[in-house]
């Protein structure tokens, strides 16, 4: 959920659940969109807010999300991840 689909985050400082709640079942194809919410939504916490802490571990799992590779299953011994960018 977005800020423009909760107005409310805007008149109020953001939560543990806020985060929590972009954070949700996240996959490769939009982690840096989640990832560039969250760090919207707690930079302009303290650096030792909860929210804050949630939404940083988060932005780092949802970064090594995004430049993984996608598998379905275990990986071969004979397999190569794909790159997520080109160039990767």
């Amino acid at each position: 959920m977005s800020e423009y689909e909760r107005p409310d985050r805007s008149e109020r400082e953001p939560t543990l659940e806020d985060v929590r709640q972009l954070m949700g079942a996240s996959t490769p194809h939009f982690a840096l969109q989640i990832r560039n919410r969250i760090r919207n939504l707690v930079s302009v916490l303290p650096q030792d807010h909860p929210a804050r802490i949630e939404g940083e571990r988060e932005i780092r799992r949802l970064e090594t999300l995004a430049h993984g590779s996608e598998r379905r299953g275990a990986m071969q011994a004979h397999e190569h991840g794909l790159p997520s960018f080109p160039g990767d």
